[in-house]
């Protein structure tokens, strides 16, 4: 069991100017009560109740297979990759929705940005939501992936507030990966923060907002993939777990999913992504990604040279790479309310 890095993961942050101030969550609701002691972990329990809501046990706590035809020649394209419906949707499943920005065309060892927590307003009955960074190696129908955020899922965690989540797979979500600590495979090392433990304080409209810092790097001689939320090294995925994925990821995202099996359907699902608000209303009203970072194998911690946005249904969830100022880093706003009389 590996306890640190071998290397040190060097954040690198600035200061973007906006219309307000955004803070760091600094906490879950579970530590006002207490920590755990040294050479513990804190774990989220699992009710019958909750497993019961599942369609299987089986099923618990797992996404269904998803394909990401982009994979295929994302070390052919650079620059600002031209998304299709073609391209986007050949094949994939009709039970995720996604607006992300992606950066494409070299290999990246890691990846990091703040994303603004709210407790998404509308989530429905055996759906959720989500804002999170996604790193992908591999082909269309078996990428490898891990993803790290914040989730809203109801049918898991039995209520609709915001908690940190990871997840991985090495098969586009067939067979392998879960959500957190429900099957083997992400290794907690800190006794602080728990998985799937609610946040608090969260993002209110027109008022404060509040982030979560995640970052994902890989250990150049574990291979490793370390996660930190915050100043708090959470743990990693054993390299083990992947193929290709114990050298590099081929793409990087940075956005939200819904997942539902109403997404591309009349009526469309209401279950809302981000804040429920257009990208295009912005900072205190839209959610958003911002000090998006990636390592490649220069070694050197930068914003991406290329990104390019991408909405499934921009009719019922959108995006926009916003810059408060000319000479200003932007901002990702990502999100929408589902159903809506543009996606009926």
């Amino acid at each position: 069991m590996q306890m640190k890095p071998s290397v040190e993961f060097h954040a690198k942050k600035t200061t973007i100017p906006d219309n307000g101030t955004s803070k760091p969550i600094m906490s879950q609701i579970w530590s006002k009560s207490g920590n755990c002691p040294s050479g513990t972990i804190p774990v989220r329990r699992v009710s019958r109740e909750e497993i019961s809501r599942a369609s299987s046990p089986s099923q618990f706590g797992r996404k269904t297979h998803q394909r990401y035809s982009f994979l295929d020649n994302a070390l052919e394209h650079k620059g600002n990759y031209n998304f299709t419906a073609e391209t986007s949707n050949g094949g994939r499943p009709w039970r995720h929705s996604e607006a992300f920005a992606v950066a494409l065309g070299f290999n990246y060892l890691g990846a990091q940005s703040d994303i603004n927590v709210w407790n998404t307003p509308r989530v429905q009955n055996g759906d959720y939501s989500t804002g999170q960074i996604w790193l992908f190696n591999g082909i269309a129908s078996t990428f490898e992936s891990v993803e790290a955020g914040w989730m809203v899922n109801p049918s898991v965690f039995g209520d609709s507030r915001a908690r940190l989540f990871t997840y991985w797979t090495d098969d586009a979500y067939d067979k392998t990966g879960c959500i957190n600590l429900l099957c083997s495979g992400f290794v907690q090392i800190t006794s602080r923060f728990a998985l799937g433990a609610a946040l608090d304080p969260v993002s209110h409209t027109n008022g404060d907002q509040y982030e979560i810092f995640v970052s994902i790097f890989l250990d150049p001689y574990t291979h490793n993939w370390w996660l930190t939320f915050g100043n708090n090294l959470m743990g990693y995925w054993p390299g083990n777990l992947f193929g290709l994925l114990q050298g590099s990821a081929t793409a990087v995202q940075f956005g939200g999913q819904v997942h539902s099996p109403n997404v591309r359907k009349k009526p469309h699902t209401r279950t809302a992504m981000g804040s429920g608000e257009w990208a295009s209303k912005l900072f205190k009203k839209a959610c958003y990604h911002t000090n998006m970072r990636i390592k490649d194998f220069s070694l050197h911690i930068k914003y991406p040279q290329w990104l390019s946005e991408y909405a499934d249904e921009y009719n019922c969830y959108s995006t926009k790479l916003h810059r408060d100022r000319p000479n200003s880093e932007p901002r990702f706003y990502f999100g929408g309310p589902g159903q809506n009389r543009r996606c009926p």
